[in-house]
């Protein structure tokens, strides 16, 4: 099955199941220990296991771009 992120914040992961005309949007949220991140899809539940923590430090790490060589 192909999943395929969207958009990723802190709050709310946006992902895409599947591919073609029969792909499905799912919203991934913070479980009540910010432990994970889980959402539904078409009755199935679809976790993401990183802490919001984990994923916050993602989005900055991409933030910061390409890496610069030092000379």
């Amino acid at each position: 099955m192909d999943v395929v992120v969207f958009s990723k914040h802190a709050n709310r992961i946006e992902v895409v199941v599947g591919a073609g005309t029969h792909s499905v949007r799912c919203e991934l949220k913070p479980t009540r220990t910010g432990q994970a991140y889980a959402g539904n899809v078409m009755g199935r539940e679809l976790v993401y296991e990183r802490s919001r923590e984990q994923v916050q430090a993602d989005i900055d790490h991409a933030k910061q771009g390409p890496f610069k060589s030092v000379r």
